[in-house]
C-alpha cells in the first residue's frame, strides 16, 4: 500500500473509531454479550508523598453468601470457571417467571406474590437491583471495577444464620454456622486462586486475602486489593441460647478463635439479628423486625425481651402495642424471671434488657489477646455499651462500627480508642450527611479515613438512584475521584449497559460510579477522606498489634 493510501486509510479508521466511542451506549453497542468493566488507566501503586497507602474502603460486604442460609436462598456466584452464563443465573426454583420466588418477592415487594425475569446472563432484565436481595451483586469482574477506580481494602465477612436457614425449605448444605463459615472461607481462597491464573499465575492477581496490617500494606503498595475476612453469624462457635442456657463454653470459644484465625480470619461479630449466648442484639425495626422476633423464638424458645429507656443511647423501635403495651409491659417483663417472655412492648425508646453476658465478656477479651479486630454492630445498646468499656479499660483500638448498626452516641467513644467507622451505603445525600456527622466526632489524635459498607450480598438495599439525578444526572465519562489516573464509562455486562442515574447501585460495579456522585454532590472533601479510608483501617489495625 501506498503512503498516501496508507493515510487515507488510517484517517478513515480514526473516524469510525472517534464515532465509535462518541455515540452513546445504545447506538454504539450491538447485541453481542460482553464484559466490559469500563475502567482505563494503570491503578495506583506504591504510597503518596507523606507514605500513606491510598484507596478507599468497604468494610462490610458478603462475596460469598451464595453459600451460606442452605446455599438455596441467594441466586448466581461470585465466580464460577464455567464463565458468566454459569455464575450469573437465577435460582432455579423462580422458574417461571420468578413467581415461586416467595423470599425475592416478599423482601422487593412487600408481598409472597409477584414476577420477575429470570434470564441473568446476557440480558439482565430485571436484577441485578439495588432493591433485589436474592441476586448476585458481587461477581468478581463487578469487583474488579471497584478495584480499578481505587478500592483497596474489601472485608468480606463470612455469614449465615441457622434459623433462617432452617425456615427456608431448599438446601444444599446442612444449617451448622460453622461448618458454612469453613466453606465460604474456602471459596475465597478460591477465588484468590481463579483471579491468579487470569493474570499469569500464583500471586499475580489483583485479589488478596491478607491477615495482618502489614501484609495488607505491601499488597496495596502493589496496587491491588487487600481483602480481609471477618465473620457474621448470629452464633459464632455453637453460642446459640436456649431457654436462658448457653449451648457453648469457654473452652469452645477459645477453640473456635484459634480455628477461625487459623483460616485466616481477622475480624468478627459477637451477636447478629438473634440474641445469643454472648449478646444481647440491636432489634431489626418495623415488619422486619416482626419476622426476625419470631425468629429469636424459634430459635432460642424467647422473644426479644424490651424496657423503655431514657439513656440517650437505645435500640431500633419494635412494632409498637400503643397504650396496652405501656400497661402491660411492667407485669409481663417480670415473667422473664421465670422464663416467660411474651411480645408487648412499651412505647419506643425501647432498649434490649439483655446486654454483654460472661461469654461474651470473655469472648471479647480473647480477642484482643490475638489481637482481633471487634465489630460493634448488631450489638444491643445495653452490650455495646459495656463492650466499649472493657475496651476502654484494655485501651484497646482494634474496633470497627462497620455498616450503621450501632447507636451514634457510641460513635465518639471509638473514634477515642482509635477506632474506626464506615457508615452503611445509602444515596448521596444520606451518606454525607453520615460523613459529616463522623467526622465531627472524629478524634484528632488518629488518621480521619472514612469508607463504606456495602453490604452486599447481605439482604439489604443498595444504594437507589439519586432523587435529583434526571435532574443533575452524574456524567460519563469521569476520573475516579480517588483514583485520577483511571478514567470510567458506563459498565457493560452482557448486552445490559448499567447508569448510576437510573440504576442506582445495581451491582458491586457501580460503586465507582456512585462515590463520583458523592463528589459532585458534596464536593472533594468527602472523596478526599474516603481516598484516606485504607491507611486509616490500616493504621487502626496497626494500633489493635501493638
Amino acid at each position: 500500500m501506498t503512503i498516501p493510501r496508507l493515510r487515507t486509510a488510517l484517517a478513515a479508521l480514526s473516524v469510525l473509531l472517534l464515532l465509535a466511542v462518541s455515540l452513546p451506549p445504545s447506538a454504539a453497542a450491538d447485541d453481542t454479550p460482553v464484559v466490559d468493566v469500563g475502567a482505563t488507566g494503570a491503578p495506583f501503586k506504591g504510597t503518596t508523598a507523606d507514605g500513606q497507602v491510598r484507596g478507599y474502603v468497604d468494610a462490610h460486604s458478603h462475596l460469598m453468601s451464595y453459600l451460606g442460609f442452605g446455599g438455596s436462598l441467594m441466586c448466581g456466584e461470585t465466580f464460577d470457571p464455567g464463565g458468566p452464563a454459569a455464575a450469573l443465573k437465577d435460582c432455579p426454583d423462580h422458574d417461571p417467571n420468578g413467581i415461586p420466588a416467595w423470599f425475592e418477592n416478599f423482601t422487593r415487594k412487600g408481598t409472597p406474590f409477584g414476577s420477575h425475569d429470570t434470564t441473568g446472563w446476557p440480558t439482565f432484565k430485571d436484577w441485578p437491583a439495588h432493591d433485589s436481595f436474592t441476586h448476585e451483586q458481587t461477581w468478581y469482574k463487578w469487583v474488579e471495577r471497584s478495584w480499578r477506580a481505587g478500592q483497596r481494602v474489601l472485608v468480606n465477612q463470612l455469614v449465615d444464620n441457622r434459623t433462617l436457614c432452617e425456615i427456608y425449605p431448599l438446601k444444599k448444605y446442612p444449617c451448622d454456622e460453622m461448618e458454612t463459615i469453613r466453606r465460604e472461607a474456602k471459596a475465597t481462597y478460591a477465588l484468590q486462586a481463579f483471579v491468579d491464573r487470569e493474570n499469569g499465575g500464583a500471586g499475580k492477581g489483583w485479589f488478596r486475602v491478607v491477615t495482618s496490617p502489614e501484609q495488607a500494606r505491601r499488597v496495596i503498595e502493589q496496587g491491588k486489593l487487600a481483602v480481609v475476612l471477618g465473620i457474621e453469624t448470629s452464633e459464632p462457635f455453637g453460642c446459640r441460647e436456649v431457654y436462658g442456657k448457653p449451648r457453648c463454653t469457654k473452652a469452645d470459644i477459645d477453640k473456635g478463635l484459634d480455628e477461625v484465625q487459623k483460616l485466616g480470619v481477622s475480624s468478627m461479630f459477637l451477636c447478629h439479628k438473634f440474641d445469643n449466648a454472648l449478646c444481647g442484639v440491636r432489634y431489626d425495626a418495623d415488619t422486619t423486625g416482626v419476622i426476625m422476633n419470631l425468629g429469636q423464638f424459634v430459635g432460642s424458645g424467647r422473644f426479644w425481651q424490651a424496657d423503655h429507656c431514657t439513656a440517650p443511647e437505645h435500640d431500633n423501635p419494635i412494632m409498637p402495642s400503643g397504650q396496652l403495651g405501656d400497661l402491660l409491659a411492667g407485669p409481663l417483663g417480670g415473667l422473664r424471671k421465670i422464663g416467660v417472655t411474651v411480645p408487648v412492648y412499651p412505647s419506643a425508646p425501647l432498649c434490649n434488657a439483655n446486654g454483654l453476658t460472661d461469654l461474651g465478656a470473655y469472648t471479647l477479651r480473647s480477642m484482643v489477646k490475638r489481637k482481633m479486630i471487634i465489630e460493634l454492630d448488631h450489638m444491643s445498646a445495653k452490650a455495646a455499651g459495656q463492650s466499649l468499656s472493657l475496651l476502654e479499660k484494655e485501651r484497646y483500638s482494634g474496633v470497627i462500627s462497620s455498616h450503621s448498626w450501632s447507636d451514634e452516641h457510641y460513635l465518639s467513644r471509638v473514634y477515642r480508642l482509635g477506632g474506626m467507622v464506615t457508615s452503611y451505603a445509602s444515596s448521596a445525600p444520606q451518606f454525607i450527611a453520615g460523613w459529616k456527622q463522623a467526622r465531627a466526632q472524629a478524634d484528632p489524635r488518629y488518621l480521619f479515613g472514612y469508607g463504606y459498607g456495602l453490604d452486599a450480598n447481605g439482604m439489604g438495599p443498595l444504594p437507589a438512584p439519586r432523587t435529583t439525578a434526571a435532574a443533575d444526572p452524574l456524567k460519563y465519562p469521569f476520573r475516579s475521584p480517588v483514583d485520577p489516573g483511571v478514567t470510567l464509562t458506563r459498565q457493560k455486562t452482557g448486552v445490559r449497559t448499567w447508569d448510576l442515574n437510573t440504576d442506582g447501585v445495581a451491582n458491586y460495579g457501580l460503586v465507582p460510579d456512585w462515590i463520583a456522585d458523592l463528589r459532585h454532590v458534596g464536593g472533594g472533601g468527602i472523596t478526599a477522606d474516603m481516598a484516606k479510608g485504607a491507611e486509616a483501617y490500616l493504621e487502626m489495625w496497626q494500633r489493635a498489634k501493638k
